[in-house]
């Protein structure tokens, strides 16, 4: 195997390390994040960062890089409170990648590719149009990451739209059924396949090793 000390990483070259730290961790949520300025202008990016936080209030969180250049998702969700977040499906991966470029706050990334914002009653922000998952969110909190100058911004889900055919008995919802995209590293795009569910775990009784 490779092996990579901190002293190794820290002297990489910068796209080098960018690509290995960025892709190491395993793979990603992607996701595209809408809001809308208090001006109405509306504005989506791709983020790999949201996370589930907990069931019992609905949470989910993502991160923010630092705040040095211009974060047009981040000054929307302050300044109104609401975002949605919507699952990448293989149809829009190009176009869900394109949002990652730096645009002018008055220049929607809808108007920039081919996404489609969709609106549901009188939710201020745009969802994505076909994206099998569509999130309504409220912000929350936010908590400062001192380590990198990265903010985590916390929600409650509001409202939840999902594609029918996904969601099963149980409320498992199969992503799988859905071609949802997951991200490796910064530009590495897959669509995954459910290979099993498992059950519950327990603690056993007796133990016996195998060798896989």
């Amino acid at each position: 195997m490779l092996e990579f000390s901190s002293e190794n990483i820290n002297q990489m070259e910068h796209l080098y390390r960018i690509n290995l730290i960025n892709s190491c961790s395993g793979y990603k949520s992607a996701n595209l994040i809408g809001t809308k300025s208090k001006e109405g202008i509306s504005n989506v990016a791709i983020f790999s960062s949201v996370t589930h936080l907990g069931s019992n209030p609905a949470l989910l969180g993502f991160f923010i890089r630092p705040k040095t250049v211009m974060r047009n998702t981040y000054s929307n969700i302050k300044a109104t409170g609401k975002y949605t977040i919507n699952h990448i499906h293989s149809k829009i991966i190009e176009d869900a990648h394109h949002t990652s470029a730096k645009y002018d706050s008055n220049i929607s990334e809808f108007d920039t590719t081919n996404l489609i914002e969709d609106y549901k009653g009188e939710y201020l922000a745009p969802f994505v149009k076909n994206s099998p998952v569509q999130i309504a969110m409220q912000y929350l909190e936010e908590y400062p990451i001192t380590a990198n100058n990265t903010i985590l911004v916390i929600g409650k889900i509001e409202k939840l739209f999902i594609d029918n055919t996904l969601v099963e008995e149980d409320g498992f919802v199969n992503l799988s059924k859905g071609d949802i995209a997951t991200i490796n590293g910064l530009d590495g795009y897959s669509i995954p396949k459910l290979q099993e569910r498992l059950e519950y775990q327990r603690p056993k009784s007796e133990f016996k090793k195998t060798t896989i």
